[in-house]
């Protein structure tokens, strides 16, 4: 259990890696379209669709890694006036229901991602882009952040993490 849990959170940190690199060729992206439209007076055509498609890539495919590092926004009012068994209960309540919709979306993710494939999608704009590729990024993130999910309900039924984070007392 301990090697599927260091696997996942391994590739958790992987999909990090890759999320922060597809905003850093966002940027570039952005800086070479305003040096072609403004400096060169030319048509950027494909500047714009390709850095929306690769934000929102960058969007699923990060969103493990945010899991993993608990780096999303989290109200914890009731969970802080919980006792531990009651907050332990509502964490895996928590965690159930996101590992649910998670797998859901990653679901019909696939479905949409494997139409566009079989159907031979592409964008209706100059560029035409073909819609199987940026639609992969749906499936693999939700894929990958049910996963996580997953690792985080073994480690909280395991009790390598307490829930929510916070101790008894807190």
């Amino acid at each position: 259990m301990k090697y599927f849990v260091g696997g996942v959170e391994f590739l958790s940190k992987v999909c990090g890696v890759i999320a922060a690199l597809m905003i850093l060729v966002s940027v570039a992206v952005v800086c070479h379209m305003v040096w072609v439209r403004y400096v060169l007076e030319e048509s950027s055509y494909w500047q714009t669709e390709f850095v929306t498609y690769l934000l929102i890539a960058a969007t699923f495919v990060g969103s493990p890694y945010v899991l993993l590092t608990r780096g999303h926004v989290n109200v914890e009012l009731l969970p802080m006036y919980l006792s531990s068994r009651p907050r332990r209960y509502l964490a895996l309540i928590a965690y159930g229901i996101a590992f649910v919709f998670s797998i859901v979306i990653a679901w019909l993710g696939y479905g949409l991602w494997l139409e566009a494939w079989d159907k031979h999608w592409f964008s209706e704009t100059i560029w035409e882009v073909r819609l199987w590729i940026p639609y992969l990024a749906m499936p693999v993130g939700f894929g990958i952040l049910s996963l996580q999910y997953l690792v985080d309900i073994i480690n909280l039924l395991s009790g390598r993490h307490l829930p929510f984070g916070i101790e008894e007392g807190d």
